[in-house]
């Protein structure tokens, strides 16, 4: 049986984190660090700190062996995809990278300013 990685990338609002609970259990988010007590706080100088986090916890559940593992980010940037694609490599995971887009019109639950949305749509970078 083969061992998934699946990377849910999308702009804040396009439902990364609904589509990943539909996956799975062993879900990764930067977001995740900035929440606790189900309270968002977000601290743009830790963000940094939050990617590491969030890739902390998917090589814990990959060392586990457990099956799939979710990465639920925004993901712009083949950099960002990359990081996760090389950690399959290591511990014999097939990585699927999923693109998930806002045509059910959700909102951005973290009041990301629409100017920081577009600009990541811009920057947005697909392999086909």
């Amino acid at each position: 049986m083969h061992k998934n990685l699946i990377i849910i990338r999308g702009v804040p609002g396009s439902g990364k984190s609904t589509f990943a609970t539909l996956l799975g259990r062993a879900i990764c988010t930067a977001d995740d660090y900035f929440t606790r007590d189900k309270v968002y706080s977000w601290n743009p100088e830790k963000i940094h700190l939050a990617h590491q986090w969030c890739q902390r916890k998917c090589e814990r559940f990959m060392t586990a062996g457990i099956n799939p593992v979710i990465v639920a980010n925004t993901s712009v940037k083949d950099s960002e995809v990359n990081i996760y694609i090389k950690m399959a490599e290591k511990y014999g995971y097939k990585p699927f990278s999923i693109i998930v887009e806002n045509r059910h019109g959700g909102k951005n639950i973290h009041n990301v300013p629409t100017e920081t949305i577009e600009k990541m749509k811009s920057n947005f970078n697909i392999k086909l």
